[in-house]
């Protein structure tokens, strides 16, 4: 019965052991997909500034432009202006 007793003892102690160590691993599983998703994460964010600063780059340019051609026409209604002044001096 000793002997019955002892098998018994080793095979408890062995499912013991394999449930953790199942265990162990499935834990580190867990932190490992918890680390991706958060380094994940982190790109997705780091992306999201990455799209903010270029589109805050583009209304910058698009307000310069906006600004120059808006000069550029305030340029050419005076030389207009200044024209039609030549041609009613001469008439």
């Amino acid at each position: 019965m000793s002997t019955v007793l002892i098998v018994l003892i080793v095979i408890v102690a062995i499912v013991v052991v394999g449930l953790l160590v199942s265990a162990a691993t499935r834990r580190n599983r867990t932190k490992q997909v918890g680390r991706v998703q958060e380094r994940a994460m982190k790109d997705d964010v780091g992306h999201h500034r990455e799209q903010a600063q270029q589109s805050r780059s583009e209304a910058e340019l698009a307000e310069e432009r906006a600004k120059r051609t808006a000069a550029e026409a305030e340029l050419n209604e005076r030389k207009a202006s200044e024209r039609e002044r030549e041609i009613e001096q001469h008439e």
